[in-house]
C-alpha cells in the first residue's frame, strides 16, 4: 500500500545483532539465570555445585515440516524434548541455551513465532532462555542445550531398576505417532485434531516427576524414542528384563484411529515417541504418586517383553536407521 513503511521482512534484511535484540526484547529471566544475553556467555546458578546438562537438535525435513507445524509449535517442541531429558534425571530445568540456523530469506515472523514457542515452553517448566547463537544455514535448525538443578539430591539414572519393581508411566503413549500417521496419510486433521496436536506440541507431564521427589523411582527415563526402545535402555543399564502388560497399554482412542487408517495402534504405543511421557521403575504399585499408572514388572533376564513374549514390529527411533519408526515427521 502507498505510504506503508517498508521495514525489514527477512532475517537477512534485519541482520544478526538486530535479530538477537528482537528475539530478546521484553523477555524476563528467571532467578537461576544470573546473567542472560548480552555478554560472551550466560551465567547460570548451580546451587548445590552441580547441574544436569543435555542437548538435542531439530532439523527441518527430518524432525519437523513447516506445512505441518507452526513456528511456535516447533519452538515449544525444541524446549520440551530437552526439558524432559533434564526432568528424567530428577532435576528441575533452570535455563536453556538455543542455537538457531536458518537461511537469510527466513521471514522474521517465523523467527518471532519460534522464539515465542521457546519462551512459552521454558516458562511452563519454570525456566528461561539464557542465550544462544545464530548462524546462516541451508535449512532451519534448532539446537537446544538445557541445564537443571538436582536440589541436593542424587540423579535418577537408568541403572537402578530392581527385580520386582513396578514399571509405570506418566503421560500418554502413541499419540504423537498417531498424529504423524494422520498427517502423512492426508486424513481429516479436524477429525483427529487431538492426536495431531499431540504430535505438533508434546506436553511432558513434568510435575508428575518433580512433585514425586519424596517417593523417588529406582530408574527413570522419558519416552522420546519409543516405549520399547527407552525401556530397553533401562533394562540394559540395570541388567534386568522388563515385561509389559498389553492390556494396561491399550488406548481406545488410538485403536479407533488405527482401525480407520488400517494401522495397528499397538505399534504407535510401543514404538512411537516424542510425547515425552515418563517411564519409571518403582518399588511397589502402592508407591505410585498421582499421575502414574502401572504397565508392567521388572523381572530377571534381559530385554523388554510384552506378556512374556518378544514383540514383533518396529522397535523405536534411531537417528541413522531412517524409517524404522513413525515418531519423526518425515525422513529426508
Amino acid at each position: 500500500m502507498i505510504g506503508e513503511s517498508a521495514g525489514p521482512r527477512t532475517v537477512g534484511e534485519l541482520g544478526e545483532f538486530a535479530l538477537i535484540d528482537r528475539i530478546n526484547a521484553g523477555r524476563s529471566q528467571v532467578a537461576a539465570v544470573l546473567l542472560g544475553p548480552g555478554d560472551d556467555g550466560a551465567l547460570v546458578a548451580a546451587p548445590d555445585g552441580r547441574f544436569v546438562v543435555t542437548t538435542d537438535m531439530l532439523v527441518q525435513g527430518r524432525h519437523f515440516r513447516l506445512d505441518w507445524s507452526s513456528p511456535r509449535d516447533i519452538g515449544r517442541k525444541a524446549i520440551a524434548q530437552n526439558a524432559a531429558d533434564v526432568v528424567a534425571m530428577g532435576a528441575a530445568p533452570t535455563a536453556f541455551v538455543v542455537a538457531l540456523g536458518c537461511p537469510a530469506d527466513t521471514p522474521l515472523e517465523l523467527v518471532d513465532g519460534l522464539a515465542d514457542g521457546l519462551w512459552a515452553e521454558a516458562g511452563r517448566v519454570g525456566a528461561s532462555v539464557a542465550g544462544g547463537d545464530l548462524v546462516r544455514s541451508r535449512d532451519l535448525i534448532v539446537s537446544v542445550t538445557a541445564f537443571g538443578d538436582l536440589g541436593g539430591r542424587a540423579p535418577i539414572t537408568r541403572s537402578g531398576a530392581r527385580v520386582g519393581d513396578t514399571v509405570a508411566v506418566a503421560g500418554r503413549l502413541g499419540w504423537s505417532a498417531a498424529g504423524l500417521a494422520v498427517l502423512a496419510a492426508g486424513a481429516d486433521r479436524e477429525r483427529y485434531a487431538d492426536v495431531v496436536a499431540a504430535h505438533r506440541v508434546p506436553r511432558p507431564p513434568y510435575a508428575a516427576v518433580l512433585d514425586a521427589q519424596v517417593s523417588r523411582p529406582h530408574a527413570l527415563t522419558d519416552v522420546s524414542d519409543g516405549l520399547l526402545a527407552d525401556l530397553g535402555h533401562i533394562a540394559a543399564a540395570s541388567s534386568v528384563r522388563i515385561d509389559l502388560d498389553a492390556t494396561a497399554l491399550r488406548d481406545s482412542r488410538l485403536e479407533a484411529i488405527g482401525a480407520a487408517l488400517g494401522t495397528d495402534a499397538a505399534q504407535w504405543i510401543l514404538a512411537g515417541g516424542e510425547e515425552h511421557a515418563f517411564a519409571a521403575c518403582w518399588r511397589t504399585t502402592a508407591e505410585l504418586p498421582g499421575g502414574w499408572r502401572p504397565i508392567g514388572q521388572v523381572c530377571a533376564g534381559q530385554g523388554v517383553t510384552v506378556d512374556g513374549a518378544t514383540p514383533s514390529g518396529a522397535r523405536g527411533w534411531e537417528s541413522f536407521h531412517g524409517g524404522d519408526s513413525a515418531n519423526r515427521d518425515a525422513p529426508l
